[in-house]
């Protein structure tokens, strides 16, 4: 099995072990790292003495492939409402409505509301033995603050600035970017509004507040109930008095709505256009069940006018395939596109259920719309499970569709990356193989989605599913010195 060693492993044990310290103190000190001194923060993981490094031909993949996932948001959205409107197929629509309140749907398909997309685009990615692959894509994500302290702080830990990828500064500037793109010609500050859903990302988005307000911006994080409602649009209270808010960023899940206080006077500020929400009030442009679009045959023409015989050719390389759990009965004369058990062809999912586990290389996760379509949660791998709870997985999945559809996508495994993290317990440096997920930000200003930076996240190799723990390593990606 291929290992990449980082070109930190020639490092002395005790000047790394220093390194890790004086990284974890500027953590805390930033209020990022869970600890006596910083007990605001919410989450810890295990310090690692650099960062993760990429080839040249692997950041050459990510430049390019933020562009591409705007084209694919872009088509996406289009997608969606020519099928709302009967020029698509109609039931594309009802996928991505489906288990959503109707008056959300109204919304979101207004007019005024038409072009606007996500702009902030994060995917999920697995570096494989055969290239990249996608699992999933976020427009509301975490990590945005962490990445950018993470950032800071690495790319100034030699005499000699590490190669960051996205500079010392790089997501502070892209973020920024972003808002005063959308900001455009109204007055008034930004306003990070975190939901107590999310809370656990407070610290990073207060600490990047905060780097903004530096740059001369006026950002302030705050809970939903801070901001106030008046007949001229929404107001917060500031350092400064009271100012109008001229951006909302939506740090809050829209399946949340009900929970989130003055929610319904925030979605009627944006309808009056007295702010700009972002991301958008699109529920159908967070589904997961869009790669399962993406992979239709049917819809294959609509996908090659959009995006070009190209990116559509790597687009479905990198995006694994992946079927909606529609419980509705496969005619007898017809198979489910692509799903094959073996040489067998499927003509009903619950056939899946007596899969061998060579054969279940699957993953069931919610496509969306719930509290469990986040954070790893609801996710079920079935070369993973006894063979009786991947059968339950299924029909608990086929149940669920009418009011949270679950998807069946293919699983990858991740190559295997070697890297060492400090172990406070012992005050060692321990060596870790880890198979990692990649994530990189993308900020969209003035149509364009430019790369700020990206976080590496390190789990052991027998972990099957990769997400931010205390056990795993968390570090930004640079570029590897030739």
């Amino acid at each position: 099995m291929a290992h990449t060693q980082s070109p930190c492993s020639s490092l002395a044990p005790d000047f790394a072990i220093r390194r890790c310290a004086d990284i974890r103190a500027q953590l805390e000190a930033a209020g990022l790292f869970a600890s006596e001194t910083a007990p605001q923060a919410t989450n810890s993981w295990r310090v690692s003495p650099c960062p993760l490094f990429l080839s040249q031909e692997q950041l050459s993949f990510f430049t390019k492939l933020g562009p591409q996932l705007l084209s694919f948001y872009r088509a996406q959205n289009r997608l969606y409402l020519d099928s709302a409107k009967g020029t698509q197929p109609k039931w594309v629509a009802q996928y991505l409505d489906q288990g959503k309140p109707e008056a959300l749907i109204a919304y979101s398909r207004m007019k005024r509301f038409r072009d606007e997309l996500p702009a902030v685009i994060r995917p999920d990615v697995i570096p494989t033995q055969d290239g990249m692959v996608i699992t999933e894509l976020d427009s509301v994500p975490g990590g945005i603050g962490l990445t950018a302290c993470l950032s800071s702080i690495y790319s100034a830990l030699d005499d000699r600035p590490l190669p960051l990828i996205g500079g010392r500064d790089g997501m502070v500037r892209g973020f920024a970017a972003m808002l005063q793109a959308i900001r455009r010609e109204r007055t008034g500050c930004v306003a990070i509004v975190v939901s107590e859903e999310a809370r656990e990302y407070r610290p990073e988005m207060t600490w990047l507040a905060a780097r903004l307000r530096e740059q001369g911006l006026q950002v302030y994080c705050v809970e939903p109930r801070d901001v106030r409602f008046t007949e001229e649009g929404l107001r917060l209270r500031t350092e400064a008095g009271e100012e109008p808010v001229a951006v909302l960023y939506r740090f809050y899940e829209l399946f949340d709505l009900l929970n989130i206080p003055k929610a319904e006077l925030i979605q009627y500020a944006a309808k009056k256009e007295w702010v700009a929400v972002t991301p958008p009030y699109k529920p159908a442009l967070e589904e997961k069940s869009a790669f399962a679009l993406l992979h239709h045959p049917v819809l294959r023409p609509f996908w090659e006018k959009e995006l070009g015989e190209a990116t559509l050719l790597d687009l479905t390389t990198i995006m694994p395939r992946t079927w909606l759990l529609d419980p509705a009965p496969v005619p007898p004369s017809a198979t489910i596109p692509e799903l094959r058990l073996g040489d067998r062809a499927v003509t009903d999912w619950r056939e899946l259920a007596a899969a061998t586990q060579k054969e279940r290389h699957y993953v069931i996760k919610p496509s969306g719309f719930s509290e469990l379509a986040w954070g790893s949660r609801g996710v079920s791998v079935g070369h993973d499970l006894p063979q009786a709870e991947w059968a339950a997985a299924i029909d608990y999945a086929l149940a669920s569709f009418s009011t949270t559809p679950y998807i069946l996508q293919e699983f990858h495994k991740g190559r295997i990356y070697e890297l060492d993290y400090w172990d406070t317990a012992t005050n060692t440096l321990v060596k870790m193989n880890g198979r990692a997920r990649l994530s990189p930000y993308y900020f969209v200003a003035d149509g364009k989605a430019e790369l700020a930076g990206i976080l590496a996240t390190v789990c052991s190799a027998e972990k099957k599913i990769i997400h931010g723990m205390k056990d795993a390593v968390m570090v930004p990606c640079a570029l590897q010195p030739s």
